[in-house]
């Protein structure tokens, strides 16, 4: 039984994780350019019924994403060592702290500065641009922190034996 429930977090934390760093890579590779080259019409169009969707799948793929990562190390009674970095688990400890970094800049960064570029939250207009520029950067680092981050998930269980 215990190696179904192990299945089934991991399975989560992958599908999640899928739907986290796709749509952060869909955010900074296609939409970004996207609404650089539309017309304002259509940036408001997208602004109030793609985005909104997007940024929400967004949220939730990566709160599932921690939180299936989290319940996994904790199923393998390893999630003190990853986060100390000790021994074995040092590698999926680089990743869940890169993971971990990059879910509060969604949560703590990007999404409330969404919010304010978004309309969800009433701001004066004049700091729209800046909050803007900060969503923009926190999601810029994310993409950044990316690249380790898949690598050192993926290399402590695929790395060849004695590499970490």
């Amino acid at each position: 039984m215990e190696a179904h429930f192990e299945l089934l977090l991991r399975w989560g934390h992958i599908l999640a994780g899928i739907t986290w760093i796709g749509i952060l890579y869909y955010f900074n590779f296609i939409q970004a350019g996207y609404l650089k080259a539309v017309t304002p019409e259509a940036k408001a169009e997208a602004f109030q019924h793609l985005v909104p969707n997007a940024l929400w799948w967004f949220r939730y793929g990566a709160l599932l994403t921690w939180v299936f990562g989290m319940l996994l190390l904790m199923n393998q009674g390893i999630l003190g060592k990853a986060f100390m970095l000790q021994g074995e688990s040092a590698a999926i400890g680089m990743g869940a702290w890169l993971g971990t970094i990059m879910f509060f800049n969604v949560w703590m960064i990007i999404w409330p500065n969404q919010k304010k570029v978004l309309g969800l939250v009433e701001v004066l207009a004049e700091e729209k641009p800046r909050a803007a520029r900060i969503a923009l950067l926190a999601s810029r680092t994310n993409v950044v922190l990316s690249i380790p981050m898949i690598f050192f998930m993926a290399s402590a269980s695929h790395a060849p034996t004695g590499l970490f």
